[in-house]
């Protein structure tokens, strides 16, 4: 690999997407009414996935645009050094290889002369081991009562990976067993995910790789503090606070050394690996609720549909890849199309934390303003990513979508199969929501002309209220039914469509400097929080404003 990435705005492909970009009037209809196979042309089975990109504001000559960018940036070589195991993170010196931890055993990835598969299922068998235990009933709370509850206590990708993937596989979970998610600093967190829950029956994961996030360890340290005091005052133990926390705590995490400071034993601990980024990292150990949750098979499928999707993204000639080409979709919309943000809108409640998942991959890896050789950025870069399920979107949002000023690219999410099919009278309610999933995308790509208002009778004076304009960009994802291994393939589709974009615009996306400056800044203000006059008047005058608010209405 160069260590200098191609400046991608000066490259042939470049100057022929703005060309194209220069005056450019979409036509979804025009288009449609005159290439028959445009929807054959243009749909592609990616694993399970079935991708509709017709409804895309691109014509022939500017797929076969983007196809040469990709070319020109070098996309293919820098995923087949992702894939290798090259320190394409250089400004940690790392390897990237979340796609190891999907790999199957027989595989082979080599980092530093040895092959990491081998760990990596090691761990995935201790991880397995473990979780057996607690949903057998065989491991046990100190006063010999069988787990029912599993908190995982972490933030950012310790949390939102876990947390989305449990609500999105709710019909796979173990009956007996819930798992709550506490990740917030803010107290009333850990308080309202602890108030009715039994310290016998709990069971915290701990998930730091380093054991010093500032959230993650305060909660944990809150959450023993919880356990040992109400384990005495219910008098049903008596033996030592160690013996507690060596029960009811475990960690993912790679400080041992802090690890047993903080009570839990070593063996207890699941480990991962620095060239594992943590909004990568579901698929490790930090997935270790979620594996408790639905079991070493269903982990392992979703560990399997990650892989399908790495294999067709690793294997797929560039323009039948559809991650690459979703990529570079998103680069003409951002870079061309002067899109800011886009929409991901699964028509699937169990999704409804999935666009909350997808905010942290894309936005952390591709916020970036610099380049990963330090040089300034030649373009824009990232968009903001949002959503919500359909059909309440509907009822929010899609105003801006159909009749806005601005153009949002949306995603629209479907599956054939209910998990909970019901009817209303002799109306299947799935087939209900479908057709709203259908309608929405083809009123976006093809409005209501003014000539097709006034034939409603609409009187004229309202008549372009109701025009819609149509030529809004989707792109339509359909699968059979929300499985394990789907699900993994949805995780996986946006892992390298995020990667795709990075590589066009030659940024790190897999370093997350932007998130430091904040968390140490919040360690020099907490003294002045707390009435050390010498710190307050280090703070800007904003701030000594604010904290001054604070001490005058505080409540003691």
């Amino acid at each position: 690999m160069s260590q200098s990435p191609v400046d991608a705005t000066q490259t042939a492909a470049w100057a022929r997407l703005r060309s194209h970009a220069d005056g450019f009037t979409p036509d979804l209809r025009g288009w449609f009414a005159e290439d028959d196979k445009r929807v054959r042309r243009m749909t592609f089975q990616a694993a399970d996935l079935h991708v509709d990109l017709s409804k895309a504001l691109i014509t022939p000559e500017i797929a076969a645009a983007l196809l040469a960018l990709a070319d020109e940036v070098g996309l293919s070589e820098r995923r087949d050094a992702m894939f290798d195991g090259e320190r394409i993170n250089v400004t940690e010196n790392r390897a990237v290889l979340h796609t190891a931890l999907r790999a199957p055993a027989d595989a082979t990835v080599m980092v530093d002369g040895k092959n990491i598969v081998t760990d990596v299922h090691a761990a995935l068998e201790h991880m397995y081991a473990f979780a057996t235990e607690v949903r057998s009933g065989e491991w046990k709370g100190v006063t010999g009562r069988r787990v029912r509850t599993v908190v995982n206590i972490g933030i950012g990708g310790s949390d939102l990976g876990p947390l989305m993937a449990y609500e999105a596989l709710a019909p796979y979970r173990h009956g007996d067993l819930e798992v709550r998610f506490i990740s917030n600093i803010d107290p009333t967190d850990a308080a309202l995910k602890l108030a009715d829950l039994d310290p016998a029956t709990t069971l915290f994961i701990v998930s730091s790789k380093t054991f010093t996030t500032l959230e993650t360890i305060t909660n944990a340290r809150l959450c023993r503090a919880w356990l040992l005091d109400n384990l005495r005052a219910r008098r049903t133990f008596h033996g030592t606070d160690e013996e507690a926390v060596s029960r009811h705590f475990v960690a993912v995490s790679t400080a041992l050394d802090k690890v047993k400071e903080f009570g839990i034993d070593p063996a207890n601990a699941f480990g991962f690996w620095d060239w594992v980024g943590g909004r990568y990292s579901v698929d490790s150990t930090i997935g270790t609720s979620l594996a408790i949750a639905i079991g070493h098979d269903r982990f392992a499928e979703f560990l399997g549909g990650m892989h399908a999707m790495d294999e067709h993204f690793r294997t797929t000639p560039i323009e039948r890849n559809v991650p690459a080409l979703m990529g570079l979709l998103n680069v003409w919309y951002r870079n061309f199309l002067d899109a800011g943000t886009h929409a991901v809108l699964p028509y699937a409640q169990l999704l409804h934390r999935f666009p909350a998942y997808l905010q942290q991959l894309t936005m952390e890896s591709n916020g970036k303003s610099v380049r990963w050789d330090g040089t300034p950025v030649s373009s824009a870069t990232g968009e903001v990513f949002w959503g919500e399920p359909g059909t309440n979107g509907q009822h929010a949002f899609y105003q801006l979508l159909h009749q806005g000023t601005s153009i949002v690219p949306a995603d629209f999410i479907a599956f054939a199969n209910a998990p909970y099919p019901l009817t209303d009278g002799d109306t299947d309610v799935h087939e209900l929501f479908l057709a709203n999933f259908l309608a929405q995308t083809q009123a976006l790509a093809f409005g209501k002309t003014k000539a097709e208002v006034r034939a409603e009778g609409t009187p004229e004076p309202i008549v372009t209220a109701r025009v819609f304009p149509g030529n809004r960009p989707t792109t339509s994802i359909m699968a059979p039914a929300l499985t394990p291994s789907v699900l993994g393939q949805l995780i996986a589709l946006y892992e390298h469509i995020t990667f795709t974009q990075g590589a066009v615009w030659g940024i790190d996306s897999f370093d997350q400097w932007g998130v430091e400056l904040g968390k140490q800044l919040a360690k020099q203000i907490v003294p002045a929080l707390g009435d050390d006059e010498e710190a307050l008047g280090e703070q800007d005058a904003s701030t000594q404003a604010l904290i001054d608010y604070y001490h005058q209405h505080r409540v003691l």
